[in-house]
């Protein structure tokens, strides 16, 4: 899958960070050949690390661009041209995909994600004061500023609402465009259960308390 994902990233012609995870997989075997940046976490770390690794490497490389985008398929390349649009346009500093804003993406979340969407919806709402659509899509493009000033702290899935509580923070111009994802047997099963967004939920309130 990450093959694949990758190809298509660079036939649109993208510089792409590969960040490995800690990852027992042999991911540089199956992306060797690939004009990609490669980097590995020699331990599991979590999502919002490799997201925060990922922006490091690119903003030392001189990005002025900078897209989140999931090695599993989900999201597609495509998008990513709708997605930087507003950031080109100098309308904002980040720009957050949501599955709401199209009828036909929202229709396609399974319906047990959807209710949980909606909730982390309100959860965020709460936490941040800003009110998303969709605050855990992980489909996000920012300019240099941004990328600059969104440092990463929670490193599991914790990160998106703390993304948007540095978005506050630092007074980030922001907007929301459509994006279309692609659900399969494999990205169901890495999505997070309720269980765990209770566990991050309770990360990022004592966060917001000791920060």
């Amino acid at each position: 899958m990450i093959r694949k994902t990758l190809s298509e990233l660079i036939n649109l012609g993208y510089s792409t960070v590969v960040v490995d995870d800690g990852s027992t997989q042999k991911i540089f075997e199956e992306i060797n050949g690939l004009p990609v940046i490669y980097a590995k976490h020699r331990i599991n770390l979590g999502q919002g690390a490799a997201l925060q690794t990922g922006v490091e490497i690119a903003l030392q490389r001189g990005a002025e661009l900078i897209v989140h985008f999931d090695a599993d398929g989900q999201h597609s390349a495509e998008d990513i041209s709708r997605m930087i649009q507003p950031i080109l346009e100098y309308k904002a500093d980040i720009v957050i995909g949501s599955r709401f804003l199209n009828r036909k993406d929202s229709d396609a979340i399974p319906i047990k994600k959807r209710i949980l969407l909606r909730t982390a919806r309100l959860v965020n709402w709460s936490l941040t004061g800003m009110w998303l659509s969709d605050a855990h899509n992980g489909f996000r493009a920012m300019n240099r500023l941004a990328g600059e000033k969104v440092i990463i702290r929670e490193n599991r899935m914790g990160h998106a609402s703390e993304i948007l509580i540095h978005i506050r923070r630092h007074k980030l111009r922001y907007t929301e465009r459509a994006t279309h994802i692609t659900y399969s047997a494999y990205s169901e099963a890495k999505g997070q259960s309720a269980f765990n967004s209770i566990n991050i939920v309770i990360d990022l309130l004592l966060n917001k308390i000791f920060a």
